[in-house]
């Protein structure tokens, strides 16, 4: 009897012994972090390219002292670095045409291109360039930089909202929305600003989709 079952369970430690060994020979050592060659290499910050159709920038100045009015530039482009979650490495680097500026009247528009405001024929474009960055809340951040307006560049803060980041099948993309508020004097453009029938304070809402760059 004794002899019949020694017969009948060798076989099976066998099979089980060659399970379980074969695949960790198969596999070689551990990961102890958990984490792969791959994961490790995407780590650090991305670069994206900035979306021009899905960016876009919107300003908001008093008019005759009673309502806000607001326009729009619809040609935003440029690049932005960053980590997600991380200050360290986050750099922006955007232009706005000038001439893109929107303000749903064509005869506005012809105003707001003339030297009474933005000038477009000498100044084609506005242009921010970051210097630093901090991070302020879990999505938030203070990005100091550079805002450049009718050939004056002048020092700047702009508090930016991490919108999200994803993958839908066309790349990894990512999203901020920038707010600041400039007075527009200071850049030279004072049409209005006297006798306050023009708000001299412009906010400035900018939102940014970016695809990783390739």
């Amino acid at each position: 009897m004794l002899r019949t079952m020694r017969t009948l369970i060798t076989p099976v430690v066998a099979v089980l012994a060659s399970l379980s060994i074969a695949p960790l020979l198969a596999s070689g050592p551990a990961d102890p972090a958990g984490t792969s060659t791959a994961a490790t290499a995407a780590a650090g910050p991305q670069a994206f390219t900035i979306d021009d159709v899905h960016s876009m920038a919107m300003f908001r100045v008093m008019h005759m002292g009673a309502g806000p009015f607001w326009g729009r530039f619809n040609d935003v482009s440029g690049d932005f670095t960053f980590e997600e979650g991380k200050a360290e490495g986050m750099k922006f680097d955007v232009t706005i045409k000038t001439e893109s500026v929107d303000s749903g009247n064509d005869n506005l528009d012809k105003h707001l291109r003339s030297p009474d405001f933005f000038a477009t024929k000498d100044f084609p474009a506005m242009t921010f360039k970051s210097t630093a960055a901090r991070k302020t809340g879990d999505r938030s951040y203070d990005v100091d930089g550079e805002l450049t307006m009718l050939g004056v560049t002048k020092p700047i803060t702009v508090r930016m909202e991490f919108c999200g980041m994803a993958d839908m099948g066309r790349g990894p993309k990512a999203g901020f929305e920038a707010q600041f508020t400039v007075k527009r004097s200071e850049f030279g453009m004072k049409y209005g600003v006297e006798k306050g029938a023009i708000g001299d304070e412009v906010r400035v809402v900018v939102g940014l989709e970016g695809g990783a760059a390739k």
